[in-house]
C-alpha cells in the first residue's frame, strides 16, 4: 500500500501550497475515518509549515441521529488533542427542506461551513472526500441522466471548499489514521435506504467483480475529463449569453426587483426603451399641479403599467438562440433562468428542454413555469424570463 501517512500529508500540503503565510484553514470533520485522517494530516502539515499556517476544524451536528450532539463534542475534543485551533461545533436543523434528508443535510452543512469560515477568517475549508466518493458521485450522476456537469463529480476546489483527498483511495486515507484516534462509523453509510450506500456496497463491488479492478479510478478520471469539458462549454455559453443580452448587467437602476431573492429576471428593465425619466417626472408634476384627479389616478397606475411594458421590452432573440449548438443553447437557457432567479438545484433538464421547445419547436404554445416563480415565454420572436406579477 506504500506509505499512507506520506500520501495523505503530501496531498494536504499540495492543496494548501498557494495560501499566504499565516493563513487559517478549517477541516470539516464528522468524526468518520476519512475526515479524522484528513484532520490529523492537516495538523501535521500546519505544525511544520514555514509560513505559520493555522489549522482548525468544524464539527457539524445535523441532529438526525440520537446522541449526535454528544458525538460532535467528543470529536471536537479529539481534534483539540491533535493541536487544531480553533475547533468549532455547529448544530444545524437538517430535518426540514425540499431536498430530502441527504440533500437537506448537505445544504445545511455547507452553509454552516461557510459561516464558520467567515467567522474564523479562514482562507479554505478542507473536505475529506476520497477517490471512492468521487466514483460513487459519478455513478449517481449517470443514473440521474443529468449530463456532463453531473458526471463531472465533485470539484477539487469550489470557492472556499477544497478536497485534497480526491486522488486517494479510501483504504489509503483510512490507513493513515493515527493510532489512538477512534473514528465513528455513520450507520447511514450502511443503510440501503440511501442511494449512495447502495452504490458503495452493491453497485461498485459488482462492477469491480465483473469488469475487473480499476473501475473507481476510471470513474474518477471520467469526472476530471467531464469537468474540463463542462467548464469549457459553460464558459462558451456565458459568452453567448453576454452577446445575446449585452445590456443584462445594466438593468439594475435601483428599482425593487421582482425576482425572488432580489434577482432581476432577464428581459426586465425599470423603464421602457426610449422613456425619458426626467421629462416624465416634469410632466407628472405638471399634471399634479392641475389638480386633475383622473390624471392623478392614471399616474398612480402608470408605474405598474410601465413596469409591465418593460418586462416585455427586451429579451433573448430566438433566431440567434436557434443558431447556437444545442450544447451551448441549453446552457444559455439554464444560465439565463438562474440569473433571473430560478434556484439551480431545482432547475432540471426537463425544465430546460421545455424552454428550448419555445425556441426550436415553436407552435404558439404557452409559457413554461420554472422553479422560483419564474416563467419563460416567447413573444414577437423574443424569449423572456419574467416573474409574473
Amino acid at each position: 500500500m506504500g506509505h499512507p501517512h506520506l500520501d495523505v500529508r503530501r496531498a494536504v500540503r499540495a492543496a494548501l501550497a498557494d495560501l499566504e503565510d499565516g493563513a487559517t484553514v478549517l477541516v470539516a470533520c464528522s468524526g468518520g475515518a476519512d475526515s479524522l485522517s484528513l484532520a490529523a494530516a492537516t495538523a501535521w502539515v500546519a505544525d511544520r509549515s514555514r509560513g505559520g499556517l493555522r489549522a482548525g476544524a468544524v464539527c457539524v451536528d445535523h441532529g438526525l441521529q440520537a446522541g449526535s450532539a454528544a458525538r460532535a463534542r467528543s470529536t471536537a475534543a479529539a481534534l483539540c488533542g491533535l493541536g487544531l485551533d480553533p475547533v468549532v461545533t455547529v448544530h444545524v436543523d437538517a430535518s426540514r427542506g425540499p431536498d430530502g434528508p441527504e440533500g437537506n443535510a448537505r445544504s445545511a452543512r455547507y452553509a454552516a461551513l461557510t459561516a464558520a469560515a467567515t467567522r474564523a477568517g479562514a482562507a479554505a475549508v478542507l473536505l475529506g472526500h476520497t477517490l471512492d466518493d468521487q466514483a460513487e458521485t459519478v455513478l449517481l450522476g449517470l443514473a440521474r441522466g443529468s449530463g456532463p456537469r453531473s458526471l463531472s463529480g465533485m470539484a477539487e476546489r469550489s470557492g472556499l471548499l477544497r478536497r485534497p483527498l480526491l486522488g486517494l483511495r479510501r483504504d489509503v486515507v483510512r490507513a493513515a489514521l493515527p493510532a489512538g484516534l477512534t473514528p465513528w462509523d455513520d450507520p447511514h453509510n450502511e443503510d440501503a435506504a440511501y442511494a449512495r450506500a447502495r452504490v458503495r456496497h452493491r453497485v461498485l463491488p459488482v462492477l469491480e467483480a465483473e469488469l475487473g479492478p480499476g473501475v473507481a479510478e476510471a470513474l474518477a478520471r471520467t469526472a476530471g475529463l467531464a469537468r474540463a469539458d463542462a467548464d469549457a462549454l459553460d464558459a462558451a455559453a456565458a459568452d453567448a449569453l453576454a452577446r445575446l443580452d449585452p445590456a443584462g448587467d445594466r438593468r439594475h437602476r435601483g428599482q425593487t426587483p421582482p425576482g425572488p431573492g432580489g434577482t432581476q429576471p432577464y428581459g426586465w428593465a425599470p423603464t421602457a426603451p426610449g422613456a425619458d425619466a426626467d421629462s416624465g417626472d416634469a410632466a407628472e408634476r405638471a399634471r399634479a399641479e392641475t389638480g386633475d384627479a383622473a390624471e392623478r389616478a392614471r399616474a398612480e397606475t402608470g408605474d405598474a403599467a410601465e413596469r409591465a411594458r418593460a418586462e416585455t421590452a427586451t429579451g433573448l432573440d430566438v433566431l440567434e438562440l436557434a443558431a447556437l449548438s444545442r450544447a451551448i443553447r441549453w446552457r444559455v437557457l439554464r444560465q439565463a433562468a438562474i440569473a433571473s432567479g430560478s434556484p439551480p438545484t431545482d432547475l432540471t433538464a426537463a425544465h430546460i428542454a421545455a424552454v428550448d421547445a419555445l425556441v426550436t419547436a415553436w407552435r404558439g404554445q404557452a409559457g413554461i413555469d420554472l422553479p422560483g416563480g419564474l416563467r419563460a415565454t416567447r413573444r414577437d420572436g423574443v424569449l423572456r424570463f419574467t416573474t409574473p406579477r
